[in-house]
């Protein structure tokens, strides 16, 4: 029998969380730089959008429990954190960024920056990071159901607010666009989850393909346009390189409020580990399909900080759920140990005790939320 080489899969650091589907936007950017769609096409292409979209927000709709939001609403101090976080400090940085242009910032740039201040949190990696950091993993799942929730109404009417006439002419007819191919059918999923949601249960990795497909055509249908317009050319890689030095800043920023902040609100440190996650996170899957909504023509700059963003936010939040996790079972079981002699709830005041003196451990981590 002939010796048959043995060849050695080739794994990404575990620093760079590069999934499928961030390949799969990178070359949708490069397939529209190359390819283009223009005249029928484009408008084809531009209708097949719509459709998706409406799509994407009723399947939101659908998958989102509302009761399961509800149920949360006994850790209210810790929902209502994330709120803020995301929706009045997050905007209110972006804001204060106003001061970069025209400088540091293209308008358009800032535009796009600004956007990306007022999208919700993301679900999916928020409870997978504070899975691995050993966080409060029920309080994620609800917090990211009531961002993603409000998220609908809320981001919307923030743009409408702060962008004025920069997000592509917001006016009664470009709202009403917004509640038909936005918040209708993420009510319709809602209202139909009842009788479909174990259907959209059940085919779940189906469905998240056609999620991501749609997320997809309409990163093409955006990026196309720009290209047809020229308005690339406003993208020099030194501006790029900014873009991206200001992100840094501003999830720096997010990372050290919510960690220190919730430090001295008086979470215990699952708690905390939730906040630091839902609470300086982005998502790109229902931001996307917003700003192709909102900006129209424009959508393809509008959309590039919060795609850079998405990456830059998994890569930093991978190392820090690793150091946290790191420093999380000892005081895990400790506490777990003291319950099961003492009663659980005694077991849990102990465990929140010794999770209170690791908090010089933590201490360790929070400053070098700076180095991150």
């Amino acid at each position: 029998m002939p010796h048959r080489p043995h060849l050695r899969k080739i794994a990404l650091p575990s620093w760079l969380p590069l999934d499928g589907f961030i390949l799969g936007l990178i070359g949708t950017v490069a397939l529209a730089a190359l390819l283009p769609v223009s005249g029928r096409a484009a408008t084809v292409t531009d209708g097949a959008t719509t459709v998706a979209v409406a799509f994407l927000f009723f399947l939101y709709g659908a998958r989102l429990s509302t009761r399961e939001a509800l149920d949360g609403v006994r850790h209210w101090r810790l929902h209502l954190t994330v709120l803020v976080c995301t929706f009045v400090i997050f905007p209110a940085l972006g804001l204060a960024a106003r001061g970069l242009v025209p400088y540091v910032l293209t308008h358009p740039l800032y535009t796009g920056l600004l956007f990306l201040c007022l999208v919700p949190s993301t679900v999916q990696s928020s409870i997978a990071f504070t899975s691995i950091a050993r966080g409060n993993v029920a309080a994620a799942i609800c917090a990211g159901s009531f961002s993603s929730l409000l998220g609908v109404v809320v981001t919307p009417v923030l743009a409408a607010l702060l962008l004025g006439g920069s997000g592509g002419g917001f006016s009664a007819d470009s709202m009403v666009k917004i509640g038909l191919q936005l918040l209708a059918p993420f009510l319709a999923g809602q209202l139909l989850r009842r009788w479909i949601g174990g259907f959209i249960s059940r085919h779940r990795a189906v469905l998240r393909l056609v999620d991501r497909g749609s997320v997809l055509l309409v990163v093409y249908a955006a990026f196309s346009a720009g290209m047809t317009r020229g308005i690339w050319h406003q993208v020099t890689p030194a501006r790029l390189a900014i873009l991206l030095g200001v992100e840094a800043v501003l999830l720096t920023v997010m990372l050290t409020l919510t960690s220190y902040g919730s430090r001295k609100l008086g979470f215990v440190r699952e708690d905390r580990i939730t906040i630091v996650f839902a609470g300086s996170k982005k998502s790109l899957a229902a931001g996307l399909p917003m700003a192709s909504v909102l900006f129209g023509a424009q959508a393809s700059l509008a959309v590039l900080p919060l795609m850079l963003f998405h990456q830059m936010q998994l890569m930093v939040c991978a190392v820090l759920a690793r150091r946290y996790a790191a420093r999380a079972p000892e005081a895990a079981v400790t506490g777990a140990e003291t319950g099961a002699e003492t009663g659980a709830e005694t077991g849990a005041e102990a465990a929140r005790a010794r999770a209170d003196r690791v908090d010089n451990e933590d201490s360790a981590d929070e400053a070098a939320l700076t180095r991150v």
